[in-house]
């Protein structure tokens, strides 16, 4: 009997955007990509649609670092909705910002910690069974002629 067709538990798209597998330092700089990205982004959209608050981009980038920071001097405030809107991204991107970076921070620890324990050999009997699977697939059953 030909084995069924395996299956990947996940989506196509993921060997095109995590080709490896995640550790938390990539994770890091990949978080940290998105928010550095965000910040650049929200201080260009502040610029171009609200000159009067942000007469500079220097200005503008300054702001959207306070704000993604959680920081927020008020020094620097959008006054109309777009801006308001864009600050509010802006926010959150520093809250799940400070979130992530902390959890994969402790995920490393963790990680370290497991291998100096000797407690990451899951995947060494994941792939024993994964062998042992294959040898017993491998087997014909027995002539019940």
């Amino acid at each position: 009997m030909p084995d069924p067709p395996k299956t990947s538990r996940r989506p196509d798209g993921h060997r095109v955007l995590a080709p490896t597998s995640l550790t938390a330092s990539r994770a890091i700089l990949i978080i940290t990509s998105l928010t550095v990205s965000v910040v650049l982004v929200a201080a260009l959209v502040m610029r171009l649609f609200d000159e009067s608050e942000f007469p500079s981009y220097g200005g503008a980038v300054w702001w959207a670092v306070q704000t993604v920071t959680t920081v927020g001097y008020g020094d620097i405030v959008p006054k109309d909705t777009l801006g308001r809107f864009v600050a509010g991204i802006v926010m959150l991107m520093g809250v799940a910002f400070i979130s992530m970076i902390s959890g994969a921070t402790a995920s490393g620890l963790v990680d370290s910690y497991r291998k100096r324990r000797g407690l990451d050999q899951h995947e060494e009997l994941l792939a024993e069974l994964a062998a042992i699977r294959k040898r017993l697939d491998a087997l014909e059953p027995p002539d019940r002629g």
